[in-house]
C-alpha cells in the first residue's frame, strides 16, 4: 500500500510505503499525488516514509519516476526520505538523478524523528 496525504498549511506532501507494494498500487498513488498537489503550491516539501516497506516490484520504478517528475514540475523544494536500513533503499538516489531535473535538496533519515528535524516541524 502507498498512503498519500498532504498538509496545505505545512506545505508538506507525505508518502508512506507499507508492506509489499506492486505496480498497481504505485499507479494509484501517482494519480493520488497528482490530485493532492493541486492544493499544495510551489516550494512544498516531500516526506517519503519507507519504514514499513517490505518490498517494491521492480517494474514500479517507472511509476516512482513519474511521481518524482510530477513533484519536480510542481516545485518541490525539499525531499526527505526515511530509510531505516540500507536494504530498504530501492534506488531512490539513482532515480532522483533522472527524475528531479531541478535538483531539490534531498535528505535521507534513519527515522521519523530525524525527518521531523530535517523538515523543521
Amino acid at each position: 500500500m502507498v498512503l498519500v496525504t498532504a498538509s496545505k498549511l505545512r506545505r508538506l506532501l507525505y508518502l508512506s510505503f507499507i508492506g509489499r507494494v506492486d505496480v498497481h498500487e504505485l499507479t494509484k498513488a501517482s494519480a493520488d499525488v497528482a490530485s493532492v498537489l493541486e492544493d499544495v503550491g510551489p516550494g512544498f516539501r516531500l516526506l517519503t516514509d519507507f519504514e514499513r516497506l517490505e518490498s517494491v516490484e521492480l517494474e514500479g520504478a517507472a511509476e516512482i519516476g513519474k511521481v518524482m517528475e510530477l513533484c519536480d514540475q510542481k516545485g518541490v523544494s525539499l525531499v526527505v526520505r526515511v530509510i531505516p536500513e540500507p536494504s530498504k533503499d530501492i534506488g531512490m538516489n539513482i532515480l532522483a538523478l533522472f527524475h528531479y531535473p531541478h535538483r531539490p535538496r534531498m535528505v535521507t533519515c534513519a527515522n521519523m524523528l530525524e525527518a521531523r528535524e530535517a523538515l523543521s516541524l
